[in-house]
Order: C-alpha cells, then structure tokens, then sequence
C-alpha cells in the first residue's frame, strides 16, 4: 500500500508520515520545499503545492490513499485528479467547526468546501474534525511567555478541550490503516479534558520550570492585540469561541481512546513537548 501524506511538514502531517513509516507502509511526502523538509529517510518526497494541482500528479501515481491537508480553492481539483489516478480512499485533515452551520463561522466554511469536495468525488473518505489544536497556544502567547514571562488574554476562565497534534495523526492513521473500519465515518477530536485558560498558562509555566504570569485583558484590548496578526474574521472566531466556552463549557470526547485504544494526551503533556517552543533563548543557550 503507498499513501501519500500532503501537508507532510505540518504539526499533523510529520507525525502521520512517523506512523505510518512504523507500519511498514510505503508513503510519500508532498512537501513545497523538500530539501527543508526534515522527513525520514524511509519517506520518498515529491515536490508538490496543493495550490497549484498540476504539481501534485505525479506524486499521486500509484498512490492507493490519500492524507488531504485542507486547501478549499483547488479541493475539487486535487480530488479529481486523486481519483484518476487511482487513489481508494481519502482521509481529510477538517475540524469540528464544520458543524456550525451558521455561515458565519471562516473556519467552518473553509473546511466544509474540502470535504464537500471530497464527498462529490465518489471516493471513500474518512473526515478527521479536531476540536481546538493545543499548538495554538504557540502562535498567541509563545513570544509574551519567551520575552516577559506572562500571558496576556480575554476570558481567563474560559475552558476549552485542547487536543494534542499527535492524536489528530494517530486517529488520521488509524482509518489510512484500515480504511473498512474507519470509510464513511466523521470523528469529532477532543483532548480529555476541560482545561481553562489560567490552567493552560501554569502547565506552561510548570513544564519551562519558570513563573509564568496570567494577565485577564478586555475583549475589545484582544481584538486590538490579535488584529495584528490575524484577519478580523478569525479574530471574531476565537474571541467568539471562548466567550462562549464560559457560558457553555465544552464536554471532551473520547474519539481518540476508542479508535487509538489508549487515552488522549494531556495539555500538560503537550506543554512538555513543547517546552522549549516557551523557553527564553538565553535559558536555551545557557542550558
């Protein structure tokens, strides 16, 4: 069986090329810059920008599945030449927030369009929805928490159920292993517990081994903060996202420990495996 792994450089594409290299399968690694991109040895990697569908067709020869990392605007392109070359079965990184039906939520719609896509190819398919990614703590406090020591942010009680990159491959694995388990089915990922914003911050500071203060701010002080580094769409989502968490908690799942047979991995356990993505340069230097 040869798989190809598409956003193979990603938090969740590098641990499903890892996994899959485990089980013996033949998998390759579509990458837009493969002498940067770090892969094992085992991995055959192709060139290839899943913006740009005509560089994907020969890495899809002979492939048999496919792991789909989600672009919307060639979705139906990449499926379709998926299919005329062969590929079974597609197993597509989304996100739970497909089930806002709204219209208002970006990411919702912008995973909805792939696997729309994907659905309309005739194809068998397994959609992979995670909950909020942990590493998304990297990108909002990973520069304040190496530079200050401190957290500054809305909502600080906010509870939300942050799942671990490894588990949203493990399950992505588990149906590109198994594809007459795991066809036609939709898995909603969760991490294993409710965990707050001010508990996220000290399972960081408990895992760099140094203080890290938590600082509440205002919602309209985060707009303005987050509006640097982010469109006013996403912005809205995630401000959205917590406020609503404190009214209505979410409930973790347990998609993972049924389809991996082991538990989902803490935060405090992604916070150690991230440690170093938190720890001041100097730290790292003198250390």
């Amino acid at each position: 069986m040869t798989v190809l792994v598409t956003g193979a450089t990603g938090s969740v594409g590098r641990h499903v090329v890892d996994r899959l290299l485990a089980e013996n399968v033949t998998v390759r690694a579509l990458t837009r810059d493969p002498a940067a991109a770090r892969l094992p040895a085992q991995a055959e990697v192709f060139a290839g920008d899943l913006t740009d569908p005509a560089s994907v067709t020969d890495a899809l020869r002979g492939v048999d599945k496919l792991y789909l990392f989600p672009v919307p605007e060639t979705a139906r392109e990449i499926v379709a030449a998926a299919r005329d070359a062969g590929v079974r079965h597609i197993v597509v990184l989304s996100s739970s927030s497909v089930l806002d039906e709204s219209g208002d939520n970006h990411s919702g719609e912008h995973h909805r369009a792939v696997e729309e896509a994907v659905r309309a190819s005739g194809l068998t398919w397994t959609f992979v929805r995670p909950d909020e990614f942990a590493t998304n703590v990297l990108w909002k406090w990973g520069h304040s928490v190496r530079a200050e020591g401190v957290v500054r942010a809305p909502y600080g009680d906010a509870p939300r159920v942050l799942i671990h990159e490894k588990d949203v491959a493990a399950v992505a694995a588990a149906a590109l292993l198994d594809d007459e388990r795991h066809a036609g089915q939709a898995y909603v990922l969760t991490g294993p517990e409710a965990i707050t914003q001010r508990d996220q911050v000290a399972a960081i500071a408990a895992a760099v081994g140094q203080p890290v203060a938590f600082e509440e701010i205002t919602p309209d002080q985060a707009r303005e903060q987050m509006g640097r580094a982010m469109p006013a769409p996403v912005v809205e989502m995630v401000l959205g996202y917590l406020a609503d968490a404190v009214a209505h908690p979410p409930t973790p799942v347990d998609t993972v420990e049924r389809i991996t047979g082991r538990p989902a991995l803490t935060f405090a356990q992604w916070a150690a495996d991230h440690a170093d993505a938190f720890t001041p340069q100097t730290t790292r230097t003198a250390a």
